[in-house]
Parts: C-alpha cells; sequence; structure tokens
C-alpha cells in the first residue's frame, strides 16, 4: 500500500471540498471544465489499465460484471441525485428539502466502491499509480458538488468540516481495508478482482456521463470542452510511462 497516493487522494478530496467554503463565486465554466477534464482522466485509465487487468484475469466473465457495475451506479445515482460525476440532479430551488441521509449514504458507498480497487495487487504495475491518481482528480469535483449542495442546504460550517472530512476519509479507508484483507488471505483477493470489475462499469458510468451532463442545458460541446477532454485523455496516455 502506498500512503502517499492515499494522502493525495485525501488531499485532493478536501481541497474539492474546500473551494465552495473560501470562493464565494465559481465560475460555472470552471466546474464544466475541471468535469470534463477529470473524467476523461478516468476514463482513459479505466480503458488503458483497469479494463485489460480484469479481462486477462477474468475472461468473458468480465464482461457480466462490468455491466453489472454499470447498472449498480445507476441505482446508487438514485440516492446520490448523480454526485459522483460532479453534478446533482436536486433542483435549485429544493436544495433546503433535500434528504440529506440517502444522499451521503449512495456517495459513501460509491466512495467506498472507488476505494477497493486501490487496495487490489495488479499484475500491470503501472495500473494502480494511474488509478490513484485518476481517483484522486475524481475527487475534487465529488467533493466540490458535495459541499455546495450541503451548503444550499443550510448545513452550518462545522457540520460542512465534518461532512467533508468523514467522506475524504471513507475512500482511503476502503483501501486499507482491502489491502489488509487481500495480503492476508488469498481468497480476498481472488475475490477482489470481481469487485474491481464491478468498480469498472460503474467508473465506465460516471466517466460517460460526465461528457455529456457537464455542459450546458443542452449538453453541447464547446471548443473549450473538447480542450478539456482532450487534455484529460493525454495525461491518461501519459500514465503508460509508470510500466
Amino acid at each position: 500500500m502506498n500512503w502517499n497516493y492515499l494522502i493525495l487522494i485525501l488531499a485532493a478530496t478536501i481541497a474539492g471540498g474546500m473551494i465552495p467554503m473560501t470562493v464565494k463565486r465559481i465560475s460555472a465554466n470552471f466546474s464544466i471544465y475541471l468535469l470534463a477534464f477529470t473524467g476523461a482522466f478516468l476514463f482513459g485509465v479505466i480503458i488503458m489499465h483497469l479494463l485489460p487487468e480484469v479481462y486477462h484475469e477474468l475472461g468473458h466473465q468480465a464482461g457480466i460484471y462490468i455491466v453489472a457495475g454499470f447498472f449498480l451506479q445507476v441505482f446508487l445515482q438514485q440516492l446520490s441525485h448523480g454526485m459522483e460525476h460532479g453534478h446533482t440532479h436536486v433542483p435549485q430551488e429544493h436544495h433546503h428539502h433535500i434528504a440529506v441521509t440517502p444522499l451521503l449514504l449512495g456517495l459513501s458507498i460509491h466512495a467506498f466502491m472507488e476505494g477497493i480497487p486501490l487496495g487490489f495487487k495488479y499484475d500491470d504495475h503501472s495500473a494502480l499509480p494511474s488509478l490513484m491518481v485518476g481517483v484522486a482528480a475524481h475527487k475534487i469535483p465529488e467533493a466540490l458538488t458535495l459541499i455546495t449542495v450541503m451548503m444550499h442546504a443550510h448545513k452550518k460550517r462545522a457540520d460542512l468540516w465534518r461532512i467533508l472530512l468523514i467522506f475524504a476519509l471513507v475512500t482511503p479507508l476502503a483501501a486499507i481495508l482491502a489491502g489488509w484483507l487481500g495480503s492476508r488471505f488469498d481468497i480476498v483477493q481472488h475475490y477482489l478482482l470481481y469487485v474491481v470489475a464491478l468498480v469498472v462499469g460503474a467508473f465506465l458510468h460516471i466517466s460517460t456521463t460526465i461528457f455529456y451532463e457537464s455542459g450546458t442545458k443542452h449538453h453541447e460541446l464547446s471548443r473549450k470542452k473538447v480542450m478539456a477532454i482532450a487534455l484529460g485523455l493525454l495525461l491518461a496516455f501519459l500514465t503508460l510511462i509508470f510500466e
């Protein structure tokens, strides 16, 4: 377990959540381009590192679990209102009526799922560091959206920090737990691979949804958004240097 990467994820999550607490007015374009960049980066990491790994180990069975993970994410999104991809389907005028408990439950389950693949031992030595960076990048808009919605729900500042810190710890703790159990029990390490395939499906849902939802109300692709996507994919290609 690389503690530096886990600290990076923790710091990225806290940094993302601090943005709406410290910046009075956040440009809509900033969120759009940040989402597009991080979504493209995560998508590239999945395609180049995780998909080859799970298909190599599981063969055609991998597809079953990937599809299951894709639709598991569809279900979780009903609880979290799409915050996993930096977007919320909660109408602005009803933020003060948000059911906070199911929202945080859905987002926490997703965050825990994100951490499990980080505790898995990959044959591709470039997979883990690439995924760590991809998850860290994804955490920034995720935490930003979470805290923004909590602020609109009129949560006190102390509550905002409590929510942010707990949320920031979920993914690293899941990674530590998965790594600890996998290193001590071979059967756990074996079944972690199936969980990784599920998470790959969830990540595919999130990253592709970002491409279409992070933009105007008509989901248009502007030139700058395309550039942000291209930059994210380029950096994902550069993760091949970890090999």
